[in-house]
């Protein structure tokens, strides 16, 4: 990112779509063709992982760091690719347009993935599948076991499974497999569905000059196939119990600190083989997406170490993490490492360095700029360098209207026109922390869509350590219309980040 870009943050999740959540299907395609005719560079998403209710269907909770969602599988391509019918999509009440009633959609995509996979057993032609499953047996394998013994044991996690199944003996394992061969076919088939479809849609948006930052989570979930597969890469004990669990402490968003409750990395033992998952995840994800953000990035600097049985992120203590060594390594693998790192909260020399070291561009949060001393506060466009990547405000953030009916203090108010230098009223506030964004040095600026739209608190993506009421909102098609994708244009044109490049090829 050596250029004056900018691009939008939209969570697929949140696209329009008749089926009760955004997917790949043709809203996909329409939002790539509104970010190319407004100038914009980059489509941001956020992990497309599998999710699942038990951790309120957070895509930074994930059961696989390889696998794909399978909700994010579009039924009308599913009918163009001939793997379903138009009258196996009858729905018998229509879904509602702004959030995402996860249960229900659960409930219907896996009614449509039984007839497609009835439907590819009759095709002759099955060559491209089984290219997929040779090209991804390295994990695929694996996470289809994952799924059906999971499935098979009642949802249980893999902790509390039979013990030859649990402890992944040779011939428990060939022997379910042998067993259950047909539902382990159909994850893998539901699997291939999904990357035929990424790989099309982002083929589309890279023919656009439209570049996709994908989000990695740092860590994985402790009900995981990287833990059942590679108990030894986690602070884990003999019986598979977690030592010790990620977190962060006090921060901004919380007084009392987070406790994630994924298990951390036994980086020594990680280091004896090389980092080799890590670098078959990144060489995953670079084919998967042009740049990557790398959430928590300060972890690999040092990681806040939570004593599993405590109850509170505050009675944890920091860890050093692999630091350079970690990216050395990783450089040695792979030409570039198109790499934002998030760099929000506590942050230490040592993470400014790691990044340095390796020309990792770090973030910037507009609704940070507000408090302190703004000729120091690092948030404020006018002291952003110009290697990073600033935004309004994450998917962590309230929006800007919501933050300023919501969470802005009197101080905070009083400092946004010494700011973003200019005159705004509220209801135009947001496209006035835009321009400010946009006029910065920033070599990048992404906007959230509810930002772009003047939405209030209910377009909010996230409340940090809260567990409901997130990851549901969902535009609407009507909203991308005609004149805000002028006014996009107009304000990208006007800052010189109007996009009409080649983009750049990640790996």
């Amino acid at each position: 990112m050596h250029k004056r870009h900018s691009g939008i943050l939209l969570h697929i999740t949140s696209l329009p779509s008749k089926y009760g959540i955004g997917d790949m299907g043709p809203f996909a395609y329409a939002f790539v063709d509104f970010l190319a005719s407004c100038g914009q560079k980059f489509w941001q998403i956020l992990p497309i992982n599998p999710t699942d209710g038990i951790n309120g269907n957070s895509p930074y909770s994930c059961s696989s760091a390889f696998g794909g969602n399978p909700l994010l599988i579009s039924p009308e391509m599913m009918v163009i690719d001939g793997f379903l019918k138009a009258s196996d999509l009858k729905i018998q009440s229509p879904f509602a347009e702004e959030r995402v009633d996860y249960p229900a959609v659960m409930a219907l995509k896996k009614k449509i993935f039984v007839p497609a996979y009835r439907r590819f057993e009759k095709m002759p032609d099955r060559r491209d599948f089984n290219d997929f499953v040779k090209a991804q047996h390295y994990w695929l394998e694996d996470f289809a076991l994952f799924t059906v013994i999971k499935s098979a044991q009642g949802g249980r996690g893999w902790n509390e499974w039979p013990a030859a199944l649990k402890n992944r003996q040779p011939q428990a394992l060939e022997e379910f497999t042998r067993k259950n061969f047909l539902e382990l076919e159909r994850v893998k088939f539901t699997q291939y569905v999904f990357y035929r479809q990424w790989n099309k849609l982002k083929a589309y948006a890279n023919s656009k000059k439209v570049a996709i930052i994908g989000d990695i989570p740092i860590y994985v979930n402790y009900d995981s196939v990287e833990v059942w597969r590679h108990p030894s890469y986690f602070k884990i004990d003999s019986e598979g119990h977690m030592k010790f669990i990620s977190g962060v402490p006090p921060d901004y968003f919380s007084r009392t600190g987070q406790r994630w409750g994924n298990p951390v990395y036994n980086w020594p033992q990680l280091k004896k083989v090389k980092y080799s998952w890590w670098v078959e995840r990144i060489a995953h994800d670079l084919q998967m997406f042009d740049h990557l953000r790398i959430d928590h990035f300060r972890g690999f600097a040092g990681y806040w170490q939570i004593p599993a049985h405590e109850k509170f992120a505050i009675f944890g203590h920091w860890v050093k993490g692999p630091g350079a060594d970690f990216f050395k390594v990783l450089a040695k693998h792979f030409k570039s490492l198109p790499i934002i790192a998030e760099d929000l909260g506590e942050i230490t020399p040592d993470v400014v360095d790691l990044m340095k070291k390796f020309g990792f561009s770090g973030m910037r949060v507009l609704l940070f700029a507000f408090n302190g001393d703004i000729n120091a506060n690092p948030h404020v466009p006018a002291n952003y360098p110009a290697h990073c990547v600033a935004y309004t405000g994450t998917h962590d953030n309230n929006t800007i209207q919501g933050w300023y009916r919501q969470e802005a203090k009197p101080h905070e108010k009083a400092n946004l026109a010494p700011v973003l230098q200019m005159k705004f009223t509220l209801l135009n506030l947001h496209w006035a922390m835009i321009e400010a964004l946009m006029r910065s040095r920033a070599e990048c600026v992404i906007v959230p869509m509810p930002d772009f739209l003047g939405l209030k608190e209910e377009a909010r993506m996230n409340t940090p350590a809260t567990k409901v009421n997130n990851w549901q909102w969902r535009l609407k098609a009507k909203a991308l219309t005609v004149t805000l994708g002028q006014k996009i244009a107009r304000i990208t044109k006007k800052t010189g980040r109007f996009s009409n490049m080649n983009i750049e090829e990640g790996g």
